[in-house]
C-alpha cells in the first residue's frame, strides 16, 4: 500500500514538472572586448551547465557572443542582428578598449525591451540613472563609491576638515553628493564628521589652477580632496608643486584616475579597485549571479520567451523587469571578485580597494606601495580598513603624518555679559581707555551700523588672558551682537533652520572662540566643538523669600483651625454641663432655701458661660461660681485644660513670632505647583538658552514649558528684576548664576536641588584646531588650582551679605507682628459700644410699649368707672322718683365720684350721658312737687358733692 501511494505521488510530481511552462533553454548574450575574453565566457557558460548548485536538472544554458565595437551604432545594431535575434535572455558587456559609449548603446538597445545588461567594466556614475539605463547592472562600482573609502580614510587620520577639489562632471558632482551624504550619516560619533571647508569646482581641459590653489592656501584645512581625469590632475600638481603645496604640511587624497598622473608627488594617498583590469573573474561573477537569479525565478514565476526582433516595438518584455530585480537581489558571496551584491540602483557594493601611496625611488621613477587595503570582513559582516601607518611616505618625504590644518594665532572671541562671570561696563565719550583688569569688548550693532564702546572683566575674562598666555595666541574680543547666547530657529521666513546670537556667529565662521558661560548641550555640540568644562553646574530655581512679615491673624497660627474650632466649642459645653449639673445637684442654689440674705444668686447659664471663659482667658472670677460639688469638680478639670491650653498656646506663640523664619516656596522642579498648570504661580527662563533647549528637550516638563514659554525673558538680568520686585514667582537658570544672586540678595533664595547638571565650556569651530589645545590647558588649570582662584575671587567673594547670620538671629516683635492682637481689643471695644447701642435701643422700646399698655389700662379703668357712675345715678334717680311719687319730700343727698384729674366743664350742651336726668325742670313740669330751692344751681362744674 505505501509503495502503490509513493508510486502515485511521484508520477503527480513527474506530472507537474512536466507541464511546468516556463522554458529549459536560456541564451545568454556577450559584448566583450576581445577574443580572449570570448572564448573565457563560453567556458564558463559550458561549466555551468554542469554546475548542479545553480542550474537544475532540464535546464541548459547556450551562449551567444558578439566583439564590441568602437563605434556605439554599429554596437546597438550588431545587438539587435546578433543577441536580441536569438532570444538572449540578459547581456553582459565590457569596456572597449577605446571610446566610452559603446556600452552605453548597449544599454539604450536592450533596455527599450527590459534585457537585463551586466557590466563587467563601466564605471561612470551615468549608468546608475534608472530613468536612462533601466536594466544596467554590474559588478563594479561607479567612481563615486570612492567617496565611502575617503571617509573610512578621514576618519582613520582623525582629518575633520577639508577642501573638495572635483571636475564638473557627472562623476565629479555625484562624487561630491555621496561623501557629503556618507560623511553626515555617522551618527554613532559626532566627533568624527567631517567638514568640507570649502568646494574647488573645476571644468575639464585644465589650463592653469593657481587662482584656485591662492585661494585654498588661505583656507585652514590642508587636507585636499581630488577626483579628475589624468590629463587634469597633471595641471593641478604642477601648479601645487610650484605653490609649494605639495610639500610637508599637506596631505592629498585622489581617486583612481587622478593616481595616473605622470608628475603625481610624493606622499600622495589614492585608491585601486581590486579586480577592476581582471575581465575573466568579473565575466565569471555575472554569469554565476544571473545563473542563480534564473533558478531561483524558474522556481517562483512565469518565464516567457525573449524578445525577438528589434523591429518589434510591441509589449514591453515583464519577464526582463522581474529578472532584472532578481538580479538585484542576488549575493555572490565567495566570487572571483569577492563578495558580489548589488544596491538600489544595480551598482556593486562591498567592492574592495587598496590604499596606494606615492613613494618615489628616484626622481625619475614613481613606485605605488600598497599601504592598506578596504576589503569587506565576513566575519564583522561590514568592510573593514586596514592601514599600515608606519609605511606611508607623506608629502616632504616625511613619517609624520600632518596635523591637516593651519592653526592661526590671533583670535577672534565672542562673549556676551553673565554676571559674574563677566561684566560689562560702556565707555562714555570722554572715556578713551579700559582699567589694567578690563579688557576691551566693543559691541557692533550691524542692524544700526554702530560700534559701542564696552570694557569687559570677570570670570571668563581672567579665564581668558591666562588660556591666551598658556597656548600663546592673541586674540580681539566683542560682544554678541544680539544678545544672546543663540537659537536653532527659521529665519526670514524660510524652511532652513538657522543659528542665532553666540553660536550662530561661530557656526557662520565670523568668530574663531566663545568665552562665556556657555553651557555644554546636545544642541550646541552638533554644530560646534566644546573644550572639557571650566565650572561644573546644574540648573535650579531662584525665587523671592516669603515676608517675614507676620499676617494680622498670626496670633492664631500656633493653633489649627480644627484646634481654635474645639477649643470654642468645648468652653460653651464645659458652661452648658456647669449650668445643668449646679441645677440638679441637691446641693446647688436652686435646691436650698435662701435662708442667708447675704446668699449669692444660683448659677445661671450666663454665668455659667462666664466662668467658662474666665477660667480660660485666666481672669479673675468674683461672681457666679458653682456651688455644687460635681459643678466645682468639672470647673477643676476645665481650670486644668485651660492651663494645659494657654500654656501651650503662649510657647507656640513665642516659636511663630519670634524665631519664625521663612522657608520657600517652592520644593523643585518637581514641584507640584509648578507641573499643575493651572495654578496661579510664573516661572520663566531665557529663550533660546540652554535651560530652554533643557525643557524643550524633556518630555515629562512638556506641559510646563507650554506654560512658561510665554513668559521666557531676553535677558538674565531682566528676569531676576522682575523676581526682586515680585512681578515673577520663579526664575529658572543656571545654577552658578543664581546662587551669586542669592548670596548677594539676602531676598531671594534658591529652591530645591540641582537638576539637569552639566557645565560650562569654551566654544569653537567645528574641528577647529584648538579644541584638544585648549582642552589641555583647561585640564592643568584644573589641577594647578587655578580655576579656584578664580572662584574664590569672582563667585565666592568676601563682601557677600552676611544672610546666614542674619537669619539665626531672632525677630524682633513690632506693631506689624501684634497688630491682630491690638485689633482683637479694637473689635471688642467696638463690639462692647454696638451692644449698649443695641441695648438702649431695646430699652427704649420696652419703655414705649410699657407706656402704651400703662394707657390701655387707665382707659380700661375710666370706662369702668365711667359705667359705674352711670349705673350709681340711675339707682338715685330711680330712688328719688319712687320717694316723690310717694309724697315723700325731703331733701336728699347724692354722691358721686367724679375724674378730678381731668376735669371737663359741663354746660348744657356738654354733659355727660344720661345727664339729662338731673337737669333742673321748670316748676310747672314738676308734678307738684316742691321746686328746687334757687340758691341750688342748676349745673355745677365741681359735682363731687351735690346735693339735690
Amino acid at each position: 500500500m505505501v509503495y502503490l501511494l509513493y508510486l502515485l505521488f511521484f508520477g503527480l510530481y513527474n506530472v507537474k514538472a512536466q507541464k511546468n511552462p516556463n522554458p529549459d533553454v536560456f541564451n545568454i548574450g556577450g559584448v566583450l572586448s576581445n577574443n580572449e575574453s570570448i572564448y573565457h565566457f563560453k567556458d564558463i557558460i559550458d561549466h555551468l551547465n554542469f554546475n548542479q548548485v545553480y542550474v537544475p536538472r532540464g535546464t541548459t544554458y547556450y551562449n551567444t557572443t558578439i566583439k564590441m565595437d568602437p563605434n556605439p551604432i554599429r554596437t546597438a545594431l550588431n545587438v539587435c542582428k546578433h543577441l536580441i535575434s536569438n532570444r538572449v535572455y540578459a547581456v553582459v558587456v565590457s569596456h572597449p578598449i577605446t571610446g566610452d559609449l559603446s556600452p552605453a548603446a548597449v544599454s539604450y538597445t536592450c533596455g527599450f525591451y527590459h534585457i537585463p545588461v551586466i557590466g563587467i567594466s563601466s564605471r561612470d556614475s551615468a549608468f546608475s540613472d534608472k530613468n536612462i539605463h533601466v536594466s544596467f547592472l554590474r559588478t563594479v562600482p561607479p567612481y563615486s563609491h570612492q567617496a565611502d573609502v575617503w571617509v573610512e580614510l578621514l576618519k582613520h587620520f582623525n582629518y575633520k576638515k577639508v577642501i573638495f577639489i572635483h571636475s564638473s562632471d557627472t562623476d565629479g558632482r555625484a562624487l561630491l553628493g555621496r561623501f557629503q551624504t556618507t560623511s553626515q550619516s555617522l551618527e554613532d560619533d559626532i566627533e568624527i564628521k567631517v567638514q568640507v571647508e570649502s568646494v574647488v569646482e573645476f571644468e575639464p581641459g585644465l589650463e592653469s589652477f593657481t587662482d584656485l590653489l591662492l585661494e585654498m592656501k588661505n583656507a585652514q584645512a590642508r587636507v585636499y580632496l581630488m577626483y579628475s581625469s589624468k590629463t587634469d590632475a597633471e595641471v593641478i600638481f604642477r601648479d601645487a608643486a610650484w605653490l609649494n603645496m605639495t610639500d610637508a604640511g599637506y596631505a592629498w587624497i585622489v581617486t583612481e584616475q587622478a593616481l595616473e598622473a605622470k608628475n603625481v608627488p610624493d606622499g600622495i594617498l589614492g585608491l585601486q579597485l581590486v579586480n577592476s583590469t581582471n575581465e575573466k573573474a568579473h565575466i565569471q561573477d555575472s554569469i554565476y549571479v544571473l545563473a542563480s537569479a534564473l533558478k531561483e525565478m524558474n522556481q517562483t514565476r512565469l518565464i516567457t520567451e525573449a524578445p525577438k526582433d528589434c523591429d518589434d516595438s510591441g509589449a514591453i518584455w515583464e519577464t526582463g523587469r522581474i529578472l532584472f530585480q532578481f538580479i538585484r537581489k542576488q549575493v555572490l558571496l565567495n566570487g572571483e571578485t569577492g563578495k558580489v551584491a548589488f544596491d538600489d540602483q544595480g551598482d556593486r557594493i562591498n567592492a574592495e580597494y587598496n590604499i596606494i601611496n606615492i613613494q618615489r625611488q628616484k626622481q625619475s621613477r614613481k613606485n605605488q606601495v600598497e599601504v592598506g587595503k578596504y576589503f569587506f570582513n565576513k566575519e564583522s559582516n561590514r568592510m573593514q580598513l586596514n592601514i599600515n601607518e608606519k609605511s606611508i611616505i607623506w608629502p616632504g618625504r616625511l613619517q609624520i603624518k600632518p596635523e591637516g590644518f593651519m592653526i592661526p594665532t590671533h583670535l577672534k572671541v565672542l562673549t556676551i555679559e553673565e554676571k559674574p562671570f563677566v561684566y560689562a561696563r560702556k565707555l562714555n565719550d570722554d572715556q578713551e581707555n579700559c582699567t589694567p583688569e578690563e579688557i576691551p569688548c566693543p559691541h557692533f550693532n550691524f542692524t544700526q551700523d554702530e560700534t559701542a564702546k564696552y570694557c569687559c572683566r570677570g570670570f571668563c575674562m581672567d579665564l581668558l588672558k591666562e588660556l591666551s598666555k598658556k597656548i600663546n595666541f592673541t586674540y580681539s574680543l566683542a560682544l554678541s551682537p544680539d544678545g544672546q547666547f543663540g537659537n536653532y530657529i527659521i529665519k526670514n521666513n524660510s524652511s532652513k533652520k538657522e543659528w542665532t546670537g553666540l553660536i550662530g556667529e561661530l557656526v557662520g565662521e565670523r568668530a574663531d572662540m566663545i568665552v562665556a558661560p556657555l553651557t555644554i548641550n546636545p544642541e550646541r555640540a552638533e554644530f560646534i566643538e566644546f573644550s572639557k568644562p571650566f565650572k561644573y553646574q546644574g540648573i535650579t530655581i531662584l525665587e523671592k523669600k516669603p515676608s517675614r512679615s507676620s499676617t494680622l491673624v498670626s496670633f492664631l497660627q500656633p493653633f489649627s483651625n480644627t484646634l481654635w474650632i474645639l477649643v470654642m466649642v468645648s468652653v460653651h459645653v464645659v458652661a452648658l454641663v456647669l449650668y445643668l449639673l449646679d441645677r440638679f445637684s441637691p446641693f446647688g442654689r436652686f435646691k436650698l432655701a435662701n435662708t442667708d440674705g447675704t446668699e449669692e444668686d444660683a448659677l445661671n447659664l450666663s454665668s455659667a458661660i462666664w466662668f467658662a471663659w474666665g477660667v480660660l482667658l485666666n481672669s479673675g472670677i468674683g461672681e457666679g461660681t458653682p456651688r455644687s460639688f460635681s459643678a466645682r469638680v468639672l470647673g477643676m478639670v476645665w481650670a486644668g485644660f485651660a492651663m494645659i491650653i494657654v500654656a501651650s498656646y503662649t510657647a507656640n506663640l513665642a516659636a511663630f513670632l519670634v524665631l519664625e523664619r521663612p522657608k520657600t516656596k517652592l520644593t523643585g522642579i518637581n514641584d507640584a505647583r509648578l507641573r499643575n498648570t493651572m495654578e496661579n504661580l510664573t516661572c520663566a527662563t531665557v529663550k533660546g538658552s540652554a535651560v530652554d533647549m533643557y525643557f524643550r528637550r524633556q518630555v515629562e516638563l512638556s506641559n510646563m514649558y507650554r506654560t512658561m514659554e510665554a513668559n521666557n525673558y531676553n535677558t538674565a538680568e531682566d528676569a531676576i528684576h522682575d523676581v526682586k520686585i515680585g512681578k515673577l514667582m520663579a526664575f529658572i537658570w543656571d545654577s552658578s548664576r543664581l546662587e551669586f544672586e542669592a548670596a548677594q540678595d539676602c531676598e531671594l533664595v534658591t529652591a530645591g536641588e540641582l537638576f539637569g547638571r552639566s557645565g560650562y565650556g569654551i566654544g569653537l569651530q567645528k574641528g577647529s584646531p584648538w579644541a584638544d589645545e585648549v582642552t589641555l590647558a583647561i585640564l592643568d588649570f584644573h589641577e594647578s588650582g587655578f580655576m579656584e582662584s578664580l572662584d574664590n575671587k569672582w563667585i565666592l567673594q568676601g563682601n557677600i551679605q552676611q544672610c546666614e547670620q542674619f537669619e539665626k538671629t531672632p525677630n524682633t516683635l513690632g506693631l506689624k507682628n501684634m497688630a491682630g492682637v491690638f485689633i482683637l481689643v479694637a473689635a471688642g471695644i467696638v463690639g462692647g459700644i454696638g451692644l449698649i447701642v443695641i441695648e438702649m435701643a431695646y430699652k427704649k422700646h420696652q419703655i414705649k410699649k410699657q407706656k402704651r399698655m400703662e394707657l390701655a389700662r387707665h382707659a380700661a379703668d375710666k370706662w369702668r368707672g365711667k359705667v359705674e357712675k352711670r349705673k350709681t345715678l340711675r339707682q338715685s334717680i330711680a330712688t328719688q322718683r319712687r320717694i316723690k311719687s310717694n309724697g315723700v319730700n325731703e331733701p336728699m343727698s347724692i354722691s358721686l365720684t367724679v375724674d378730678t384729674k381731668y376735669p371737663r366743664v359741663c354746660t348744657p350742651e356738654r354733659g355727660w350721658p344720661g345727664d339729662s336726668d338731673i337737669r333742673l325742670r321748670r316748676l310747672e313740669d314738676s308734678g307738684g312737687v316742691q321746686p328746687v330751692p334757687r340758691h341750688l344751681p342748676a349745673y355745677t362744674p365741681d359735682v363731687s358733692h351735690l346735693i339735690i
